[in-house]
């Protein structure tokens, strides 16, 4: 179980003190899919990073799986099996599709056949990508779909995704929500999504709206995203 106790993070600026996190606390249960959605500069991706150890809150605590991790850094979490994925993830050149897959795996080499099964669950094809450099000459849509294979490799208990449909062309979205959708199945993981796709919101048991650095709204999808919905069309004139 995932626990955030009054999480603050604040920065200065020239300006004056900027709150960007407000006071947010937030049990995630073992096994669920949560979507934190919102309004671009919400504070979600800052929330997300401060679960991960890649940002340190002015104040608050993290609770996973019953033990403080707020002071740990980010391997040590990645060995208590929590997972980040990064809207634009980094490129390693010099080290191969099936290199990162068998690192992230925790394995000296991952057999081939595994390694074909997570880049099958992210749209890409073995073969073409295997042997391939993880550097400049991919995509930006390929080096995401990648990343997120590798996530899947590490079998994590917490897997955070920041907004896993950017970059990714229509048919390897589909495939996307189909893992994520498997994966939550399983209910062997938590899983915590950035997302404003309609899609992977559909799969959440529940959705937290992140809005000026506080949770604005949270409830199940099926009551909060009418009201999305609403509020989105509502507060311009030209769509209503």
């Amino acid at each position: 179980m995932l626990e955030l106790k009054n999480i603050c993070f604040s920065v200065d600026t020239p300006e004056g003190r900027n709150d960007i996190i407000k006071d947010i606390s937030l049990t995630i249960p073992d096994g669920q899919l949560i979507v934190l959605t919102g309004p671009n500069g919400g504070g979600k991706t800052t929330l997300a990073k401060i679960i991960m150890g890649l940002v340190e809150p002015t104040s608050g605590r993290i609770i996973w799986n019953g033990e403080d991790v707020t002071a740990l850094g980010i391997t040590e979490r990645a060995k208590k099996g929590i997972s980040y994925g990064f809207q634009q993830p980094p490129r390693f050149k010099g080290i191969k599709v099936r290199d990162l897959l068998s690192i992230a795996s925790g394995k000296r080499i991952l057999p081939k056949t595994e390694a074909c099964n997570y880049l099958t669950q992210v749209g890409l094809c073995a073969n073409d990508y295997l042997d391939r450099d993880v550097d400049t000459s991919l995509s930006g849509g390929e080096v995401k779909r990648i990343e997120i294979a590798t996530i899947l490799a590490r079998r994590s208990g917490l897997m955070i995704l920041d907004e896993p449909e950017a970059g990714i062309d229509l048919w390897s979205f589909s495939k996307l929500t189909e893992t994520f959708s498997q994966i939550h199945e399983k209910r062997d993981c938590t899983m915590v999504i950035i997302s404003h796709q309609e899609r992977i919101i559909s799969l959440a048991d529940e959705i937290v709206v992140i809005s000026g650095g506080r949770i604005g709204k949270r409830g199940a999808t099926e009551d909060i995203f009418p009201t999305i919905l609403a509020d989105t069309y509502g507060c311009c004139p030209a769509l209503n």
